[in-house]
This record gives structure tokens, C-alpha cells and sequence, in this order.
């Protein structure tokens, strides 16, 4: 839990997966992320979660994705691999390679679509844990999943050795004070951040950091340092970003900015399209504000 504490903290990227305009992954552009997003002082990174596109990348991408990004971060920040799936063999069929492939975490999804109860839940993060010798932070995030992870489940949960934290997107700050006291505590929503800080988050596992990196760092350190002018002062900075980011489905507008930013191809997969005209007036509006663009 120590190494834990030390490794998910600060913010930590969802990284988009640069494809072509054929949708196929453009791996120099993948590169090119890692290696400013490590210049920019990103705390860690978070390959084929779900602003990763996974839910469209074959098991064989998926895996090459994660090596492709091991190798480029060389050890240098904490990589972790996203590896949640909707039926429990997947997600260890999943999670088995990035073990090997040298991901120091993973992070699992609670399952979509087929709705588990609460007890389903917690059997399917304990199968997880067992078949594969990997930490694992946990992730609820019932708007995109119609599964909500309730605090007495990740409760339970936070007595499996192996799992070692949360990223927690249900929406309401509030319920994180129920588990804060349990494992490492990170948010899953940007606009949400600061709120969740105050109930010990320290960290997030951002979308903005794709587009923002430094601005990203810099105000997770300050608020985990305790500068809480700066990180206020930061915060009302990203908030229209944060919006702007999700006025539709991510990872489209993202994908746009950093299209429009030189970072990475226009390709996105179906059944995702590209971002709508009077959407990317106002993304490319509120980049410039901040000198983005």
C-alpha cells in the first residue's frame, strides 16, 4: 500500500490512442505523447482506459498499446494499464499480458452492460486478484457503465492485498468520504477534482492532461502540497476546459484538440465520429484562451 501511495498520486494521464484517419494506431504519434507528457511532468500514465478507445481495440492492440508504452515511459513514471471488461475471464485475459509486458497497475472497470449485483462485483475484482499477481485500482464509473460500485462493496474489496486504490467517477464527491480512509483515493472526474481532494484524493486519472499536461501537474502538486490558493487559482483556469472536453462523448473532442494542437492524427473508430462543427468553435474558442492553440 506504501509503494502505492507514493506511485498513484499527482496527475495521472488517460491516454487517447492516436490512430491514422484510417483508424489505424499510429504508433510514432503514441510516442510522441508519452515523451511530452514526460517532459510536461504527468505523474503517471494510463494506457487503453476507456478515453483509450479499448472498448474498439482488438485483445492484440490492447496488449501492443500497453508494451509500446512500457517501453517508451522506461520506468520513469508508473504505468497503468487499463484492463476492464465486461465478463471476468476477459478482464483477466486482459490483465495476464499486462503483467508481462511490465505495467505496474492496472486499472478494472466494473463491469457494463450486464449490470452485477453488488455481491457479482465483489467475486469479480477477487477472481481478478487472484489469477493474476498485479495491483489494482478499482474503477466506478456508473454513467458510462450502469454499474455503480457501492462504498460497502469497495470496502470489502480494500481487504484484497492486491487491491490497492480507487479511481471514483460516480459523480458525487460526497460518497467519497465513505471510503477515503480505505486505499489510495483518485478522481475520474476533472471538474470534480479539487472537491475530491478535500476527502484525501491525491490524484486524478485525467482526460485534460492530454491536452493540458503541465497545467494538469502542476495543479495536482498543488493541491497535494497543500498551496490551496494555487490549486483554487488553477482550478477555475481548467474549468472550461474540463467542459469543454466532454460536451460530447469522449474521447472526441480530445481527439479533436490535440488534431487541432499538431499532437496527433484525426483518426477515431466507429461507432465515434469526429467532433461536431459548432462543438469545435467553442473547443477551439476556450483552447485559445489559454494560449493552447
Amino acid at each position: 500500500m506504501s509503494q502505492a501511495m507514493n506511485d498513484l498520486r499527482g496527475s495521472l494521464v488517460a491516454l487517447v490512442t492516436p490512430m491514422t484517419a484510417s483508424g489505424a494506431i499510429d504508433w510514432a504519434a503514441l510516442d510522441g505523447l508519452v515523451d511530452w507528457h514526460l517532459e510536461a511532468g504527468t505523474h503517471g500514465i494510463v494506457p487503453v482506459g476507456t478515453t483509450g478507445e479499448s472498448a474498439t481495440l482488438t485483445h492484440a492492440e490492447h496488449k501492443q498499446v500497453i508494451e509500446a508504452v512500457v517501453r517508451r515511459v522506461n520506468g520513469r513514471v508508473p504505468v497503468v494499464a487499463g484492463t476492464g471488461a465486461n465478463a471476468t475471464a476477459e478482464a483477466i485475459e486482459l490483465t495476464r499480458p499486462a503483467q508481462g509486458d511490465g505495467a505496474d497497475y492496472c486499472l478494472s472497470g466494473t463491469p457494463y452492460y450486464n449490470k452485477p449485483t453488488q455481491e457479482g462485483l465483489y467475486r469479480h475484482y477477487c477472481a481478478i486478484a487472484e489469477a493474476v499477481d498485479l495491483p489494482m485500482v478499482l474503477y466506478n464509473v456508473p454513467p458510462r457503465t450502469s454499474c455503480d460500485m457501492e462504498a460497502a462493496t469497495v470496502a470489502r474489496l480494500s481487504a484484497v492485498d492486491s487491491i490497492v486504490g480507487i479511481k471514483e467517477a460516480c459523480g458525487d464527491p460526497s460518497r467519497v468520504a465513505e471510503i477515503k480512509a480505505l486505499f489510495v483515493l483518485l478522481s475520474g472526474e476533472d471538474a470534480q477534482t479539487l472537491t475530491m481532494a478535500g476527502y484525501s484524493a491525491i490524484g486524478a486519472i485525467s482526460v485534460t492532461a492530454n491536452v493540458l499536461p503541465a497545467a494538469m501537474a502542476e495543479f495536482c502538486q498543488a493541491f497535494i502540497n497543500g498551496d490551496d490558493d494555487k490549486a483554487r487559482e488553477l482550478d477555475i483556469k481548467l474549468q472550461p476546459i474540463h467542459e469543454a472536453l466532454f460536451m460530447e462523448t469522449s474521447p472526441i473532442p480530445t481527439k479533436w484538440a490535440l488534431n487541432a494542437m499538431g499532437r496527433i492524427d484525426v483518426g477515431i473508430r466507429l461507432p465515434l465520429v469526429e467532433l461536431t462543427a459548432p462543438v469545435q468553435a467553442e473547443v477551439r474558442k476556450r483552447l485559445e484562451t489559454l494560449g493552447v492553440l
